[in-house]
């Protein structure tokens, strides 16, 4: 969450860079022969779309859906790799492949489902009247507490018993 709010192409190309030169610095350590130029341009081609284009693309959804829905959509990922895979070399997918996509595809629907109820914490305003001792009052009590919202911000409700807003009410003047 606390990567997601800094800039998406500082941050590609830093884990770009880094992960690049430690890489290299590893192949060196343990010997290995500098490759040819075709190689290398083709290493490089391979990175920026296979990891450069996937990291760009997974920080930027991160800024715009958010940490979980992010998370649950790219956990699809592997089972559509599979499938392209399956395709182009002509297997069959298993049964095991479908129970565990039906499992991950579930648990993705769940996590976004959730993410889109807002929780958060705002006024409420009631006025009410009544009668005792053959006085009538009128009173107006604010106070707030937490609500969840669905897909709208402006639809909610919520219900208090008279006695605990009364009560409230007497705490709030009597203290």
């Amino acid at each position: 969450r606390n990567i997601s709010d800094k800039s998406t192409f500082e941050i590609v190309f830093l884990k770009g860079i880094f992960s690049g030169l430690g890489s290299c610095i590893i192949a060196l350590c343990i010997g290995e022969p500098l490759p040819k130029l075709g190689a290398v341009a083709a290493a490089l081609l391979l990175g920026f779309v296979a990891y450069g284009l996937s990291i760009f693309c997974y920080v930027r959804a991160q800024n715009a859906l958010g940490a979980a829905k992010t998370s649950a959509y790219y956990a699809v990922a592997p089972f559509i790799g599979t499938a392209l895979s399956c395709i182009i070399w002509r297997d069959a997918l298993s049964v095991q492949y479908f129970l565990a996509l039906a499992v991950m595809l579930a648990g993705s629907v769940l996590v976004v489902l959730d993410t889109l109820q807002a929780e958060h914490t705002h006024p409420h305003t009631h006025t009410f009247t009544h009668t005792h001792d053959g006085v009538t009052h009128t009173h107006t009590i604010t106070h707030s507490h937490a609500h969840v919202h669905g897909r709208s911000e402006t639809e909610h409700s919520h219900h208090h018993r008279m006695h605990t807003l009364l009560k409230q009410h007497e705490q709030a003047h009597h203290v």
